[in-house]
């Protein structure tokens, strides 16, 4: 791994940047967060001179999934959805770029694998956090309040006073025209397991640095079939032969089954599939969602064939391998039983047959949820929420919120409900940020084309004319809001139109006449 220079050892022209940038208030845009979604943001707006901004995150350092690098895991999408290239293929932030500057471009080019290794993502992506001069790190903000009368946002701030420790805090106030939020979904845990979480049980977010805790333990049940469930299971199963563990793996998905990695498939993982499904009604939205499963909860065919062949060898000469794959089952409850373990009782839902599983530990692979900050509460009234009680997020990715709040609320992944199956994917990131960037600058920032699919998601309303231009069944892009989207008032929304590529942004818009997975965090 690279090591990574500390703000002393920045070059003097970043940290010039940095000096003056804290005298930029009101900035143009603060960001909440620093998952790879905010830092793909952060990385494209540093391209856009002018455009003043600010990202706090609590923790020290950029750190992505850290419970899940495992050895030999890899993403699911290929190099060229890093943090910019698939809107910027310029830019100095891409996974190109952190090659070159670390001399691995020949011994990348040899590798020859297209799909890069989770720790070689973390570490790129803790690279161009360090590098930025707008990501401020140990710093959380508590609290985000709109003030009317100078039509800012207030960002209260807690930040590490030394740098080193929690021990001694500081607390300021930032300003903003605008705010992002990127503050990444949470482990979910079953209702069955509120009650049991501990060192027996726990989030497969926590796996790498938990797994100790499943030594001496005679059978460990991994619950959950995504892609973290089966590389969970897969190293379990690996280790079988020194731990001797049983093994069970659950899951309510009707099968283990592989992710939808078609060519065509792959389509409603484009800008073009996104547009048409923030159009459409949200009860068709929430109809359509579950059945997709297999879009973004599906397992990769590498992992899959992996697992089945060490099941395969352990069984050769009629040998019985210590582990059950159970699909389709939902578990009702769990408790502890007078001897230390974990009893589930345990439903097969096409039989509707009640099982009971007894176990030592249990790995919960249950997947993340969109969370709503704690620091929302002073504008909790001003967010215009839906009847499920979610946010409003209209074609640009900004929340809908009173009327008299001119300032804008942008969100990156907390629209699965309005956006569809690629809000949390890696390979969506960078359009999404170019999106919010050039509703931010009125059109200046990044060049948004217009079709990105061969196929038509709506049905066809015209006569599809050769070339490059629009997909059958969809108008051709203007400046204002996408189709199905809820105008704020608060300045133009991010279209498909095609904008100049960048260059001196000009006069803010918005605001008061100022600015405004598959592996996601």
């Amino acid at each position: 791994m690279s090591t990574h220079p500390s703000d002393q050892d920045r070059p003097d022209e970043q940290r010039r940047r940095d000096e003056s940038n804290e005298r930029d208030e009101p900035f143009d845009l603060v960001g909440v967060g620093l998952g790879p979604f905010n830092l793909s943001l952060a990385a494209l707006a540093d391209g856009l001179p002018g455009l003043r901004t600010r990202f706090f995150e609590a923790r020290p350092g950029f750190s992505w999934h850290p419970g899940l690098l495992l050895p030999g895991t890899r993403l699911q999408v290929p190099f060229l959805a890093d943090l910019v290239t698939l809107a910027d293929p310029t830019s100095r932030w891409s996974f190109l770029s952190y090659l070159h500057a670390h001399d691995r471009l020949f011994r990348f080019y040899f590798h020859e694998r297209f799909h890069l290794l989770r720790q070689e993502y973390d570490d790129y992506c803790r690279w161009v956090a360090t590098g930025l001069a707008a990501t401020r790190f140990g710093s959380r903000v508590d609290a985000l309040r709109w003030r009317p009368d100078t039509g800012l946002f207030e960002v209260e701030v807690s930040a590490q006073a030394d740098g080193h420790t929690l021990a001694a805090r500081t607390t300021r106030t930032a300003l903003a025209r605008n705010i992002v939020l990127g503050v990444g979904t949470e482990p979910s845990v079953p209702a069955a397991f509120a009650g049991l979480l501990g060192p027996e049980v726990f989030h497969s977010a926590e796996y790498r640095t938990r797994r100790a805790a499943l030594a001496g333990a005679g059978h460990v049940t991994v619950v959950g079939s995504g892609q973290s469930g089966a590389e969970v299971f897969l190293d379990l199963l690996r280790a079988q032969p020194e731990t001797g563990q049983a093994l069970h793996w659950i899951t309510r998905t009707p099968a283990f089954a592989p992710m939808e990695y078609s060519k065509l498939g792959l389509e409603q993982f484009t800008p073009d599939y996104v547009r048409y499904f923030h159009g459409l009604d949200q009860s068709a939205k929430d109809a359509l969602l579950p059945s997709q499963w297999q879009l973004y909860k599906g397992i990769d065919a590498e992992t899959i064939a992996e697992i089945y062949d060490l099941l395969y060898e352990r069984t050769v000469a009629g040998a019985a391998v210590d582990a059950a794959l159970l699909p389709h089952v939902t578990i009702e409850s769990g408790t502890r039983t007078a001897a230390g373990r974990i009893r589930l009782i345990c439903r097969h839902v096409p039989q509707d047959r009640v099982f009971t599983v007894e176990t030592d530990r249990v790995v919960l692979a249950t997947g993340y949820a969109a969370r709503r900050p704690t620091l929302l509460g002073p504008v909790a009234d001003l967010l215009d929420l839906d009847a499920a009680g979610r946010y409003q997020v209209d074609a640009a990715y900004r929340l809908a919120t009173a009327p008299r709040v001119s300032g804008r609320i942008y969100v990156q992944n907390a629209e699965l409900h309005t956006h569809g199956v690629g809000t949390p994917d890696l390979g969506l990131g960078a359009w999404r940020a170019a999106v919010i960037l050039d509703d931010l600058t009125g059109g200046a920032a990044y060049r948004v084309p217009p079709r990105s699919a061969f196929t038509t998601f709506g049905a066809p309303t015209d006569t599809p004319a050769p070339g490059p231009g629009p997909a059958s069944g969809m108008s051709r892009p203007t400046t204002g809001p996408a189709a199905g989207s809820t105008d704020t008032g608060a300045g133009p929304a991010a279209g498909p139109a095609v904008r100049p590529r960048r260059g001196d942004v000009p006069a803010p818009t918005g605001g008061g006449g100022q600015w405004t997975d598959r592996n996601g965090p």
